[in-house]
């Protein structure tokens, strides 16, 4: 939880102080009003107590109320301003440190986790700031406040005081020791809770089509069954605490008047002396009585915030795990390319984070400028991995990855994804407008109309754009659900061309298409962008089999590099990827 906290602005920090005098003065005022009703008691007991004084000394405690009340209301406007505050700090930190994660710390913490502690661990947090500055200031102050104030009233009194709060603490401690373990399982299974939600949702027509609404209930069921059975364990045991405390408070009460009275009663009345005594401590008690209330009233204070800790600090841990997780893959210092449009990987080897075994295994190939080198493998074979490399989602095991000449670690992300378009087997659009979606990232601002137009021409995507009701400005839903999956990939195409990158990668992006637009969208390709390198992951043989070099891939190696032509006559691999797909009449095989 120290290192969440250490995330406060000096701004923040200041409210905090302001809310510690606010909260100080609101104590002073409590604590003063037992002393004006100890006067009223004295001079109603009194006879012949002047009126006014009595309105006085009424007076004086309702100014007091007052004040704590006004201070109530400031402090806790400062208090709920520092939370909001607090947790926009927070969130902000999270979300910056998740966009530096890379595909390897994303697997580690799933979509689900990481939405839940973007939002309902930062909520734990801020609702323990609100309260903890109006209670857990507090309840300290008041405590030690009031017990100086009764310290050497009366021995046997105090003697029950203590009592009450050793009892009070014991069962705190007990509670706390029983559910603090659960917590942590509270917020595992609203991860759980969120990833069964999650997928449903973006499944919805897999699940309607395989009639699987019982089956994703059940699902749901399951893991909403499981976060209720832990919600209700911790409910019950800290029920118990408000019923232990009202209890203890009454029977504190109730055992100081008792007491009180056996004292009392003790005091003879044989001399008019001993009367007033009498009367004195009559107002004594009274007084006593409200400042053992207040110092049972500040541990009441405190179980509200130790019902709110426990979970509150898991939260931290969480939110702590994401900021202390630092990227795998780091940003270089800069680099100064001597080439242009070139990648070349040297005895690569990659394997994954707890892998028991290599992906890829000593790739060695070279991409000129302008070149067009494609991938293909059966599934499985490192295809994605290896492009996943030349746009550093990953750094490689072994070996070197040179882009224009120089280490691809020794450049900057942004000096890297200048050179770089990348287009991910899924198509990934987000909520905007079709515009928006092409001109996204760094370079949207300055480039031009017909930048992205021109990319629209390219990626086959010009004529269904001008068919939607608004054309570029036709707003996606989240996801372009209403998009089809061929025309979300033309647009993830056009988007990474209107960048005008030095090398453009594309993982497997082709698949949504079909073969006419397929072959009309390579011929754009090579004839419109005959100066940009192309790496392309891809099942068919129709659309590799023009490029430059074929790099055939088998259980993570290059078992065959070359033109189509080649790798048909020499390549087993190939040759067979081939007549899965093509007749022996159309490969020309002899």
């Amino acid at each position: 939880m120290r290192k969440v906290f250490r995330l406060m602005q000096n701004r923040d920090r200041g409210y905090a102080l302001l809310c510690l005098f606010l909260v100080a003065g609101q104590i002073w005022f409590d604590l003063t009003m037992p002393d004006f009703m100890s006067d009223i008691t004295k001079l109603i007991v009194m006879p012949d107590s002047p009126m006014r004084e009595i309105f006085i000394a009424g007076a004086k405690m309702l100014g007091c109320a007052l004040g704590s009340a006004a201070l109530t209301v400031i402090v806790g406007f400062f208090a709920a301003r520092l939370a909001s505050n607090f947790s926009f700090t927070i969130r902000e930190k999270v979300f910056q440190r998740v966009t530096d994660f890379g595909a390897e710390e994303m697997k580690r913490f799933s979509t689900a986790s990481l939405i839940t502690r973007t939002t309902n661990d930062i909520t734990q947090i801020q609702m323990l700031v609100a309260m903890g500055l109006q209670v857990m200031i507090k309840a300290p102050i008041m405590a030690v406040w009031a017990v100086l104030k009764i310290v050497g009233k009366s021995w046997e009194l105090s003697l029950i005081t203590a009592a009450a709060v050793v009892l009070i603490l014991a069962v705190i401690l007990l509670i706390i020791r029983l559910v603090m373990p659960k917590f942590r399982i509270i917020q595992r299974q609203i991860d759980d809770v969120n990833r069964v939600t999650r997928e449903n949702l973006t499944g919805l027509r897999i699940v309607r089509a395989f009639n699987a609404e019982d089956y994703q209930e059940h699902k749901f069921e399951e893991a909403n069954q499981n976060l209720m059975s832990t919600q209700l364990y911790t409910s019950r045991h800290m029920a118990v605490m408000m019923p232990v405390i009202s209890m203890v408070m009454s029977g504190l009460s109730l055992a100081i008047y008792w007491v009180g009275a056996y004292l009392i009663n003790g005091i003879p009345l044989t001399d008019p002396a001993f009367a007033m005594q009498r009367v004195s401590f009559f107002s004594e008690i009274v007084v006593f009585s409200s400042y053992a209330v207040y110092v049972v009233m500040s541990f009441m204070m405190m179980v509200m915030i130790f019902m709110m800790l426990p979970r509150a600090q898991v939260s931290a841990q969480r939110i702590a795990e994401v900021l202390d997780t630092v990227p795998h893959v780091k940003e270089g210092k800069g680099a100064v390319p001597g080439e242009k449009g070139s990648i070349s990987f040297e005895h690569v080897s990659f394997r994954y984070q707890d892998a028991s075994e290599d992906t890829l295994t000593d790739i060695s190939f070279e991409a000129k400028q302008g070149e067009t080198v494609a991938f293909i493998g059966a599934t499985g074979s490192g295809k994605s991995t290896l492009v996943s490399l030349a746009a550093r989602l990953y750094d490689a095991t072994q070996g070197r990855i040179l882009l224009d000449g120089q280490d691809i670690r020794d450049y900057t992300f942004d000096e890297l994804y200048d050179r770089i378009g990348y287009v991910a087997q899924k198509a990934t659009l987000f909520s905007g407008t079709v515009k928006e979606n092409l001109t996204f990232g760094d370079r949207g601002d300055k480039m031009e109309e017909k930048d992205w137009h021109n990319a629209l021409q390219i990626a086959q995507a010009e004529d269904f754009v001008a068919d939607l009701p608004e054309q570029e400005n036709a707003k996606l839903s989240q996801g372009a659900t209403n998009l089809s999956g061929g025309q979300k990939q033309r647009l993830t195409i056009a988007r990474a061309i209107a960048r005008k990158p030095e090398i453009l990668i594309f993982d497997d992006s082709f698949s949504a298409l079909d073969y006419r637009t397929d072959a009309m969208l390579r011929k754009r390709l090579a004839t419109d962008l005959a100066g940009t390198t192309c790496l392309i992951v891809a099942q068919r043989i129709g659309t590799v089999k023009n490029a430059d070099r074929i790099v055939v891939l088998e259980e993570g190696r290059i078992v065959g590099m070359g033109r189509h032509e080649e790798l048909v006559k020499n390549c087993d691999v190939y040759r067979e990827i081939a007549l899965s797909q093509l007749s022996a009449s159309e490969l020309e095989v002899k």
